[in-house]
């Protein structure tokens, strides 16, 4: 989130009509929507994950709350469009908790009560050049990481050259799914990895596990 986003948050200027101004600029509302697009998120739950983000991010903006997203989404008109996709050279996947309010959990904050916590995961491909989210999925918290990575990879139409990811996916169907994508696998294996089949690409990280040579394996 760039300087112009962070100081567009919230609006500077009235809309001219009767009434009291805007607090949130069309930017807000325009990124909200579209992150409740892509996650598939209902308007308060939206709320919660806005801020879990900015808070991740270290952003000092609050989220519009629900009822402000539902008004002005009836006047927003958004106008994106989808950055040209080539090959990826370098993917990385992680994940990250994040702590979402859902419909219950709004209620109780919203009458002061203590609120229980609902975390889910945030599961991200990001190209490691551009640093653009290729893309992301949200899961419930007991949902393993190496679970989600077929959802993050198998819709996209692009040609990965290398895929970095930790040891959360250092697992059989992992590697399957990378080989039949095309790309190279740079996921370290666990401490008490064993080799594979013989001939396995695998085989050579577990080796350097054990020779102590894994941070040169990884920028081999």
């Amino acid at each position: 989130m760039d300087e112009q986003a962070i100081k567009q948050w919230h609006c500077l200027v009235h809309h001219g009509r009767r009434g009291r101004g805007f607090h949130y600029s069309d930017t807000a509302i325009e990124t909200a929507l579209m992150l409740k697009g892509l996650f598939k998120l209902p308007l308060r739950a939206l709320e919660g994950f806005i801020n879990s983000l900015f808070q991740l991010m270290a952003v000092p903006l609050q989220s519009p709350d629900y009822s402000c997203i539902s008004k002005r989404a009836k006047t927003v008109d958004i106008k994106y469009r989808l950055p040209s996709q080539g090959p990826v050279a370098h993917l990385v996947i992680d994940a990250t908790g994040l702590k979402v309010y859902g419909e219950g959990e709004w209620k109780i904050r919203k009458h002061g009560k203590e609120k229980r916590r609902v975390w889910r995961k945030l599961h991200l491909a990001v190209d490691a050049t551009t640093h653009a989210v290729i893309a992301a999925e949200v899961s419930l918290e007991t949902v393993a990481d190496n679970e989600v990575l077929p959802t993050l990879l198998n819709p996209l139409r692009r040609k990965i050259k290398q895929v970095s990811a930790d040891g959360a996916y250092d697992t059989k169907a992992c590697h399957a799914l990378l080989k039949k994508k095309g790309a190279k696998a740079t996921i370290p294996p666990r401490k008490n990895a064993a080799p594979w089949e013989e001939g396995h690409p695998r085989n050579e990280a577990v080796t350097a596990l054990k020779a102590g040579e894994l941070k040169q394996w990884k920028k081999d």
